[in-house]
């Protein structure tokens, strides 16, 4: 498709913000057009932040752990300085890999031609290169990436990011102390493909509205008299009370959504985030990470895993409407709803940032 044919679909007046109980829901185009989610990846995604996982994978220096986000393979590791730094997992010969799996190093590797890395990234030895003319080694150091550390939480941006993180996640340390989930520590990876695209996913996370339709265990763990909805200027929290149950026990349940992509889930002694990464214009992974404050006891283990089967079951649940609402929207029975004021804010919210954050960069760039 054409420049033109993006014209067409984000345009002044799909880019348009009414008040919430005046505003339609943004197209079904923007969730089904292969051009809509190339444009999102190059222009949003990119110069957004991603959280990828945390300090306490990386203990010693020379651990490293790989991650792939908007098809590039990346290394996070632990430099001889002790910072945690990320870096393109591609050798500046020819391209080939410096590592396939995690591990510890005191130097990176290619698995090509075996060129040779310090962990900052700087060239250390380049094998059989002596008859080459106007080699500097300066010339061929790894690209480093944009790395920030928050909470304990490692934060890239793969080019220039569009926000500071510190106004990205202003309040939320405060808003939910004393909780520190600094001191959590990593202790699963669960991944999920999902046939929709991305907004689905997110638009389901933002609302209450489908818990008990679609969530009926779930329901009866949150408190829905008080379920409430907080806006800030790059994120959302959905807020309960936790009501009896046998997983969590007493507290609070803080649901904050992070724009564009980012989900932290807080409910007492665990820290859960999820990435929702575009894969394609119907299809989506989620990475669920989760991180526990205590998982040295059999019961807390025991515990720990009931949490991580019932979060399964969520999931599995929500896997199934939001892969039945990509087919209506992919359907010629669907263009645009509405938003119900009462349970629909959060989605009103997200949406309202796209179309503020698609403006700013057909501003720029259409």
């Amino acid at each position: 498709m054409s420049k033109n044919k993006l014209s067409d679909l984000i345009n002044e007046t799909e880019l348009k913000i009414y008040p919430i109980d005046q505003a339609e829901t943004i197209p079904s185009a923007w969730y089904t057009e292969k051009i809509i989610c190339d444009f999102e990846i190059k222009h949003l995604f990119n110069h957004s932040w991603q959280c990828i996982g945390h300090v306490n994978q990386l203990q010693n220096v020379g651990d490293f752990i790989l991650f792939e986000l908007f098809g590039n393979p990346l290394i996070i590791i632990k430099d001889d300085n002790e910072n945690v730094q990320a870096i393109y997992n591609v050798c500046k010969h020819r391209g080939g890999p410096l590592a396939t799996e995690p591990g510890n190093t005191k130097l990176l590797q290619c698995k090509y031609h075996g060129w040779t890395y310090k962990l900052d990234g700087s060239l250390h030895k380049q094998p059989k290169f002596e008859d080459v003319k106007d080699f500097d080694k300066n010339d061929f150091c790894l690209n480093i990436i944009n790395t920030i550390i928050w909470e304990g939480l490692i934060f890239i941006a793969l080019e220039n990011p569009a926000v500071k993180i510190s106004d990205l996640l202003s309040g939320i340390k405060d808003k939910i102390s004393p909780i520190d989930i600094s001191i959590y520590k990593f202790y699963l990876r669960v991944e999920y493909k999902i046939n929709c695209n991305w907004k689905v996913y997110v638009d389901n996370y933002l609302e209450g509205y489908h818990l008990p339709f679609v969530h009926p265990a779930l329901s009866k763990v949150l408190n829905a008299n008080k379920y409430a909805t907080e806006t800030s200027e790059h994120y959302s929290l959905q807020y309960s009370p936790l009501q009896e149950n046998k997983i969590y026990g007493r507290g609070e349940a803080f649901y904050y959504f992070i724009f564009p992509n980012i989900m932290l889930n807080i409910l007492p002694g665990r820290l859960q985030t999820n990435l929702v990464l575009p894969l394609s214009k119907n299809k989506s992974l989620v990475i669920f990470d989760y991180y526990f404050n205590n998982f040295t006891s059999s019961e807390a283990i025991k515990r720990n895993e009931k949490d991580i089967s019932f979060s399964d079951e969520v999931q599995k649940e929500d896997i199934f409407i939001c892969e039945k609402v990509q087919k209506g929207l992919e359907s010629k029975g669907y263009d645009k709803g509405r938003f119900s004021p009462r349970e629909e804010t959060g989605v009103y919210h997200f949406q309202s940032m796209l179309k503020k954050y698609y403006q700013r960069i057909v501003d720029k760039h259409l």
